[in-house]
This record gives structure tokens, C-alpha cells and sequence, in this order.
């Protein structure tokens, strides 16, 4: 049986694997390659999020009573990664390769303090409060589609 700390950080990495092979891309020059790994990556992340945002943090929240808790904070960190999703769109759209490396490593931060939280905290916190419903809340999961 998984659990929801290894399912979830295996996902990061997916994710991760995505952006850094997009970000190489895009370094290069290659805009035509590098909007489609772009694509690829942001879809992943949006994936991810609605996978929490969706089932996880609302089985949490349930099971806990938090909804001003851990959840929240980890809400507004995917509301600013949104928005630099956004913004680097923008970038591969006008092809302006400085933008998008810069917003790119704001991004790296952000993710890896966010990604931090979430393995070490949140997720274990998650495997204990949900382990009667654990099987349940991971198949939930692998059925978001976005």
C-alpha cells in the first residue's frame, strides 16, 4: 500500500523533472520545444494542485477542523505559483528568454521551500489523520483530471 507523503513527492518530482527540462529548453533558444515542455510542466503543477486543492486538503480539513491550518498557507503559495505560471507564459508568448529564466528561478525558490513543507509536514500529518481512508483519498486522487 502507498501512502500519500510518497505518492505526493514522487508527483514533485515529476513535476520538478518537467520544469528543469523546460527551463533547459527554453535557455537554448528553442521556443517551439520549449512552449510545448513549458505546457507540459504547467499542466502537471495544475494537476497537482487540483489533486490537493480538490481531495486532499478538503479530507484534512475535514478530518482535523483546520481550515486556517497548514492547508491555507500551502492555498496561497499555489495562488503565487499561479501567478509566475502566468507571468512565464507570458515570457514564452513574447519570446523573451531573460523574463522567463528570472521568473523561472523565483519560481525554483517558491517551490522548493513549498515542496519542503508539504513532505516533511504536511504530508506525514495527512498519512496519520487519514490512514482509515487513506486507499480512498489516493484512488480520489489519481482520478482528478484537469
Amino acid at each position: 500500500m502507498s501512502n500519500i507523503t510518497e505518492t505526493m513527492s514522487t508527483d514533485h518530482r515529476r513535476c520538478d523533472d518537467l520544469f528543469t527540462g523546460a527551463e533547459e529548453i527554453i535557455a537554448n533558444g528553442d521556443w517551439e520545444q520549449g512552449a510545448t515542455s513549458f505546457k507540459e510542466f504547467h499542466q502537471a503543477m495544475e494537476q497537482h494542485f487540483h489533486m490537493e486543492e480538490e481531495v486532499l486538503f478538503p479530507a484534512f480539513e475535514q478530518q482535523t477542523g483546520q481550515t486556517m491550518g497548514p492547508t491555507q498557507i500551502m492555498k496561497m503559495e499555489h495562488t503565487q505559483m499561479r501567478q509566475l505560471f502566468s507571468d512565464m507564459s507570458d515570457a514564452v508568448e513574447q519570446q523573451n528568454k531573460d523574463s522567463y529564466l528570472g521568473l523561472a528561478e523565483t519560481l525554483m525558490m517558491i517551490i522548493q521551500q513549498h515542496n519542503m513543507k508539504e513532505e516533511q509536514m504536511l504530508y506525514q500529518m495527512a498519512d496519520q489523520v487519514l490512514a482509515p481512508q487513506v486507499e480512498n483519498v489516493l484512488q480520489e486522487m489519481q482520478d482528478i483530471k484537469t
